[in-house]
């Protein structure tokens, strides 16, 4: 099964954007881009310095753009990607870019979102000196301890021996003269303590604007930052969006997921490197591809036809079924008939786990066409659970 990853702030770097010009289309997309998002993405991709492009407002457009472009060139016919891909996923931003790729947002839905994204960040950040440290090795829990007792927060629970801690500059440096044992920290250039309470403020204002956005039901399994569950509700996608600003990035669980999924390879798309890095260490056996320039493409065509995936999400309109977001045993609460209706809102059961419980909702309804899982039965993310006809649909013609 492949997954297609996006990456998030701080993966990009001067120039990157360079070699993806000279295919044809891409300088015209990104023209377009940029006159959604008001930034020269293709200045800022091939000619801006790092200290430019390091600016949050900056650095966040860009990256969600050339991912954009770079799915289009991976994908020319994006209909295409949904039988092929079996899963999506992005880092922090790069979630934004996986939004557009499963189908829940348009590219220009995306580029406004993230460019107030990236301009009410950059805002927060300026009311207190604040930044984030990276964490390689030690035990987490002592890790995540240890930030604690400085006032810190693990704002990134990267998994493979990674977390990102933030907070003030103060906080930060006494967590620096004091390391967890084993541990090594090193300052990350950004300029705030993203994903923590510090982007409160950025939360209020993405929150408005997600009000007046429309969205559809992804239609490919889309992996959440906030617990490494299946989403299947654009609204909830759009919800975590605003949510994930600041509150910890799980990419730990992300991977969990993946390995629950059965993935056997990973595309990362352009600023890439980061994230394959991290699914190496994760994941082994896992056949990883950082999509880095042109050149790399004929390679990633040929990983998606060794390891395509059919998507039940992508073969059905997703308003049809109901997925199980988790791995667990499914324990069914109604006995709803074929041919009966559900109700708008209805919990039809709940995943248990030993250490939780999460629900299964029918957010709009419906007939039931078939149970595809019984009460008592081991699910995995992203399995259907029951296929519903819309109400709607039933009551007119």
């Amino acid at each position: 099964m492949l997954v297609v990853v996006a990456p998030g702030q701080g993966a990009q770097s001067p120039g990157f954007l360079n070699p993806w010009l000279e295919l044809p289309g891409v300088r015209e997309r990104l023209e377009w881009l940029s006159a959604v998002a008001g930034l020269d993405l293709i200045a800022h991709g091939t000619t801006s310095d790092a200290d430019t492009i390091r600016d949050t407002a900056i650095a966040q457009p860009l990256i969600v753009g050339a991912g954009l472009v770079s799915l289009l060139s991976l994908f020319p016919h994006p209909g295409s990607a949904f039988s092929q891909v079996g899963a999506g996923a992005g880092h922090s931003v790069g979630e934004i870019t996986a939004a557009v790729g499963a189908g829940v947002l348009t590219a220009e839905q995306a580029m406004v979102f993230v460019r107030e994204r990236g301009r009410a960040m950059a805002q927060a950040s300026a009311v207190t000196a604040t930044g984030m440290s990276a964490v390689l090795g030690g035990d987490a829990d002592v890790v995540v301890a240890k930030a604690a007792e400085h006032g810190l927060t693990a704002a990134n629970m990267n998994g493979a021996g990674q977390i990102v801690v933030a907070g003030t500059l103060e906080q930060l440096a006494a967590f620096a003269a004091d390391p967890p044992e084993g541990a090594r920290v090193r300052a990350l250039e950004v300029a705030g303590a993203f994903h923590t309470s510090h982007m409160a403020p950025a939360v209020g204002v993405l929150g408005g604007y997600a009000k007046s956005i429309s969205t559809h039901d992804p239609r490919l399994r889309l992996i959440s930052n906030a617990d490494g569950q299946v989403i299947q509700d654009g609204r909830q996608v759009l919800k975590r969006l605003v949510t994930q600003v600041s509150n910890p990035v799980r990419w730990d669980l992300c991977m969990q997921t993946m390995g629950e999924l059965g993935v056997t390879a990973v595309i990362e798309i352009p600023p890439a490197g980061t994230l394959t890095g991290l699914i190496k260490r994760a994941l082994p056996g896992v056949e990883t591809l950082a999509l880095k320039t042109p050149d790399d493409l004929d390679a990633a065509r040929t990983m998606i036809a060794q390891h395509v995936t059919h998507s039940p999400i992508g073969t059905e309109p997703t308003w049809r079924l109901l997925i199980a977001p988790v791995k667990g045993a499914f324990k069914q609460l109604m006995s709803t008939l074929p041919g009966e209706s559900l109700p708008v809102g209805a919990t039809v059961g709940t995943i248990d786990t030993l250490r939780d419980s999460t629900p299964i909702v029918a957010p709009h309804g419906g007939v039931v066409v078939e149970w595809l899982v019984h009460d008592g039965d081991p699910v995995s993310p992203g399995q259907p659970i029951v296929r519903l006809h819309p109400v709607s649909q039933e009551s007119t013609g």
